[in-house]
């Protein structure tokens, strides 16, 4: 059995909060840069180019990359030969958010009850965590500031299984282009299919943090992506809203089996400061 630490990890969890809060993905950056070089509409072009300038600033001068700088969501793959010791997990999951946001001088976002009181609890905790027990002697931290203005545009449908891939390729376009300017496009569109509702909604936002560009390995599913992310780019939303053909950047889909008599489809959406980390301890 291989202990670890519980302050181990804290300083981990804070410090990829502090660094995805800056540093956007090189995958991100370079497809920006890629749909600047493409895009038609010159308001569009000229948005996309400062969305780039401000990735730059942000990693430049070590700054958040968006005034929203998110909920705290984390997934956990915790090796179950692995102990944690001198410590509580979720504690420790959670001091390492509060120091990163404190310490960071980053926006703190969260109230402690969603409906009467509303009051902030001043450290943008409690987190929201997912924690996986895989095998092995080791614990894998991927953690994601995950925006609002995005976040709300989500969307969750229980289909038919008779409405198939077409009734999933519907709903999926219908909702990234009513979000329109709200989640603050170019987006990247998250899509869980199967298992529960509950769980095509986790499947959703775990498809947010694959590499943009990496298809599903299902040619299948990596056709789906492909078609859906053409019609939502053709939909003239464009970046920031104002018309072009850079909607978003990405259309990943994960998938779970499920019961013959459902096809549950989730979409979570994510603007283009998509901020993600991950560190294998």
């Amino acid at each position: 059995m291989r202990e670890i630490k519980a302050e181990l990890i804290k300083d981990n969890v804070r410090d990829l909060f502090l660094h995805a809060s800056s540093f956007i993905g090189e995958d991100i950056y370079n497809k920006l840069k890629e749909r600047y070089e493409a895009e038609e509409s010159p308001v569009g072009k000229s948005v996309l180019r400062q969305i780039i300038e401000n990735n730059e600033i942000a990693a430049r001068e070590k700054l958040a990359i968006c005034q929203d700088t998110g909920m705290a969501v984390l997934f956990i793959e915790l090796g179950q030969e692995v102990m944690i010791v001198e410590g509580d997990l979720n504690e420790a999951i959670n001091q390492g958010v509060r120091e990163a946001y404190v310490d960071g001088y980053l926006r703190k976002s969260i109230v402690d009850d969603p409906v009467f009181d509303r009051k902030n609890t001043r450290d943008n905790t409690p987190a929201v965590t997912y924690i996986d027990i895989v095998p092995g002697d080791k614990v894998k931290i991927t953690i994601t500031a995950k925006g609002f203005g995005s976040e709300n545009m989500s969307r969750i449908k229980m289909l038919k299984p008779a409405d198939g891939a077409a009734g999933v390729r519907d709903f999926v376009i219908k909702t990234a282009v009513e979000a329109g300017p709200n989640p603050c496009p170019p987006i990247i569109v998250g899509v869980g299919i199967g298992g529960t509702m509950e769980k095509a909604a986790v499947l959703s936002k775990k498809a947010l943090l694959r590499t943009v560009g990496e298809h599903n390995a299902d040619p299948r599913y990596a056709k789906l992506e492909d078609e859906i992310l053409e019609e939502i780019n053709k939909s003239g939303v464009g970046p920031a809203g104002l018309g072009g053909r850079t909607t978003a950047l990405a259309v990943n889909i994960n998938y779970y089996p499920t019961h013959i008599a459902g096809l549950p489809v989730a979409v979570n959406i994510c603007c283009h400061a998509s901020r993600h980390a991950e560190i294998t301890i």
